[in-house]
């Protein structure tokens, strides 16, 4: 799924398979970012996936995949579809839940006689060395092999401390089973901990086990959306019916859609009338009417009739493919926190081979009679509770299910950042048209001028402008004169003169239409009458076109917006969510007052420009406020691209889309409230991960380097720390699970 960026570079996001921490995330990150060719890299631990931006002139994904590789990991740079990348994680899955059973199974008996029964056979330390070694040297195979990697290139990750840890502890075991007359010579027991290996190795396997099944589920928003999709569908090449696999449709084709059926591709219905659930895109229950001629989208379910449709878009093209692109897009993305945190866990693991290199080196120098065995014990309790699996989940996976909640709502965030900052607005900016109005306008009155002759004339004249106009209000006129039948004029000059209106000539006359400040700018004579008719047109929430001459109005067109039923309430919503609410429109102050009026708004601006909406921004920016546009057109695009946080109505135009960090797929203002919610309960659950991730090693590094034995005679046991260890991995990634039912 390459996306080009530009000339230059691509943007590719690959699986990422053999991580166990978010060291490892960092050391592929930073591996692929000294490599040539490689403009940027962004690995997300939680949803196992790498975002890389190179130079395919300079470097290749067989390239990237040879780097990673180097460091123990790899990556899936052959195109894999979501059954095979399941397969594959279900593989892997299936084999973490064997080593672990079998490492539990043989752990248990070896706890039981290491704990209880260590000095009743003397057969003991044999039967646990047989019963230790394949939890060590299978089960764990992995950290080994993992820390080997690591290393080479001078490195270290949670395998490393979890590799040395066991290691250490299994080595001294042995040579103490195989040689306990080197310690018994000089007085001292040949102590063994192969309970403790064993335990440590089957408490992190188990809690890596419940950790990845967490964060299966956390990712189950994409899920949902790859099963609207049919995997088959029928089309007709000449006048034979074929079932083909969805991937070998082609633009252009006919699919045949029956009643009950998910539409597969995005088409225009070229036969048969039925009815079509949208809900999946735009929320409304209500199934919709669609007839030939109206636009079909993938994922949607036909409900009652049979129909044609002709493939517009397929594959990666489709809206569907969109959405899930962009969910996608967004849960691999980093929010500005995790940024940080790399960081801190990037440097974190040498500073704990550091700790206990200085806890082992404590007790060799401070120790009482069994200062060996107590520094052994405390330097493995440190190396195997500091693993920073908890703080490197902390943030990623309240970001993949805060990113899924929102999808589920109807809520399409693009990236993390959109998502952590937009917790703090607390103005928003709403564009009149499309976004508090339905932004189908229709022509409700038409006044034409005394001074007006030859009105067929005119009417066609003034058709033909505004058939040139792709304005919103110019569709609502066109469509009331193509219904009456009137035809087009060819005109010899014609703009748009923006935030205005349009002109044109004809028969070397010049016609404008637009508001009435086009007119006053253009010094054209408008009769007090006609004035009037405006403003009264204007206080019943309707637009004025006035059409003109170079010299006089000829006549004024009222156009009514309808206001979305669903506005007022949402109005409410935001401002019951403590933001500020502001209205802006290019449409005159009466109709703006009168819109604002109707759904509860106190602020707003009207006859503005699009740059004069982005300067709006920027003024409630300068006094300290967190700004958040919500528009629809391009017109809005400025200033969403101001905005701190820009949204975008999912119905408006792509580029609206296309520059907002989070679209709402329903047309309804409440979204604007629950996308804030939303934001405040994710960024409410990062930061309880990581006060608790945080927490968690700077409690219990110290305890498990001794700190409290000299004044309580405690001294954590390592298997006790294997457990927590695991503990706070999986309480993290349950606490951001709790984002799935949360209120919103």
């Amino acid at each position: 799924m390459a996306i080009v960026k530009d000339k230059k570079t691509i943007k590719d996001t690959f699986p990422v398979e053999g991580m166990t921490c978010a060291s490892c995330a960092n050391s592929i990150e930073s591996m692929l970012k000294a490599s040539d060719g490689v403009v940027d890299a962004s690995v997300n631990f939680a949803g196992k996936t790498l975002q890389v931006v190179y130079e395919p002139e300079v470097t290749s994904p067989s390239q990237l995949r040879n780097t990673v590789q180097e460091i123990g990991f790899d990556i899936l740079t052959e195109q894999k579809t979501q059954e095979e990348l399941e397969a594959r994680q279900a593989r892997a899955m299936a084999q973490l839940k064997r080593k672990t059973i079998v490492a539990g199974v043989l752990a248990f008996p070896v706890f039981i006689m290491g704990m209880f029964f260590h000095n009743t056979f003397t057969w003991g330390n044999w039967a646990m060395l047989l019963l230790t070694a394949p939890v060590l040297l299978w089960a764990g195979q992995r950290f080994f092999i993992g820390a080997w990697a690591q290393a080479k290139h001078f490195r270290a990750n949670m395998d490393t401390l979890v590799a040395l840890s066991t290691g250490i502890a299994f080595v001294f075991s042995v040579f103490n089973t195989v040689y306990p007359e080197f310690f018994l010579d000089r007085g001292l027991m040949p102590h063994v901990y192969y309970e403790a290996v064993a335990v440590i190795i089957a408490f992190i396997l188990l809690g890596k086990y419940l950790e990845e099944g967490a964060k299966d589920r956390s990712s189950s928003a994409i899920k949902k959306l790859m099963g609207l999709q049919p995997k088959s569908v029928r089309i007709m090449r000449g006048e034979v019916e074929l079932e083909v696999k969805i991937d070998e449709v082609q633009v252009g084709d006919r699919v045949v859609l029956l009643p009950g059926e998910r539409v597969p591709v995005d088409g225009e219905v070229i036969a048969g009338t039925t009815y079509v659930d949208e809900s999946m895109l735009s929320g409304e229950p209500l199934p919709v009417q669609k007839q030939p001629g109206d636009m079909l989208y993938a994922g949607t379910i036909n409900q009652k009739g049979s129909l044609q449709l002709v493939a517009r878009k397929t594959g990666g093209e489709t809206t569907l493919a969109h959405i899930i692109k962009l969910v996608q897009e967004a849960q691999g993305s980093k929010a500005p926190v995790q940024k940080l945190v790399d960081k801190i866990a990037g440097i974190f693991v040498p500073v704990v081979l550091v700790i206990a290199i200085l806890t082992f080196t404590a007790w060799v120098v401070l120790g009482g009679e069994a200062y060996l065995t107590e520094a052994l014990l405390s330097t493995i309790s440190v190396l195997v509770i500091a693993c920073p699996c908890a703080l490197g989940l902390a943030t990623p996976t309240a970001i993949m299910v805060g990113v899924g909640r929102g999808a589920e709502q109807g809520i399409l965030i693009k990236d993390a950042e959109s998502l952590e900052h937009a917790h703090k607005v607390n103005a928003v900016i709403l564009d009149k048209t499309g976004t508090i109005t339905l932004g189908k306008p229709s022509v409700t009155d038409v006044l034409w001028a005394d001074e007006a002759i030859e009105q067929d004339k005119l009417q066609k004249l003034f058709f033909s402008m505004e058939a040139q106009s792709e304005h919103p209000i110019a569709q609502a006129i066109y469509t009331f004169y193509k219904e009456q039948g009137q035809r087009t004029a060819q005109p010899e000059h014609f703009s748009s003169l923006t935030g205005l209106g349009i002109e044109a000539d004809f028969e070397g006359q010049r016609y404008f239409a637009g508001n009435e400040k086009l007119l006053r700018e253009q010094r054209v004579i408008v009769p007090d009458y006609l004035l009037q008719a405006a403003k009264q047109l204007q206080e019943d929430a309707k637009t004025v076109i006035f059409f003109s001459d170079a010299k006089q109005a000829l006549a004024v067109f009222a156009v009514s917006d309808p206001i979305k039923s669903t506005a007022a309430e949402g109005v409410k919503d935001m401002q019951e969510a403590g933001l500020e609410i502001y209205m802006l429109t290019g449409d005159n102050r009466q109709t703006a007052a009168a819109v604002a009026k109707q759904v509860g708004i106190e602020h707003y601006q009207a006859e503005l420009l699009p740059g004069d909406k982005a300067d709006f921004v920027k003024k409630l920016q300068s006094q300290g406020k967190k700004v958040a546009m919500v528009g629809d057109g391009i017109n809005d695009a400025q200033a969403l691209a101001t905005a701190d946080i820009s949204i975008a109505m999912g119905q408006g135009t792509d580029v609206a889309m296309d520059v907002a960090g989070i679209t709402l797929m329903r047309s309804d203002l409440s979204q604007v409230a629950r996308a804030v919610n939303l934001s405040r309960a994710t960024v409410q659950t990062i930061r309880q991960n990581l006060f608790w991730a945080f927490i968690y090693n700077v409690v219990c590094i110290p305890i498990a380097a001794g700190l409290l034995y000299p004044f309580t005679g405690f001294l954590l046991n390592p298997m006790l720390a294997g457990a927590a260890m695991a503990l706070s991995s999986v309480s993290v990634v349950t606490n951001s699970l709790r984002l799935r039912v949360k209120k919103i």
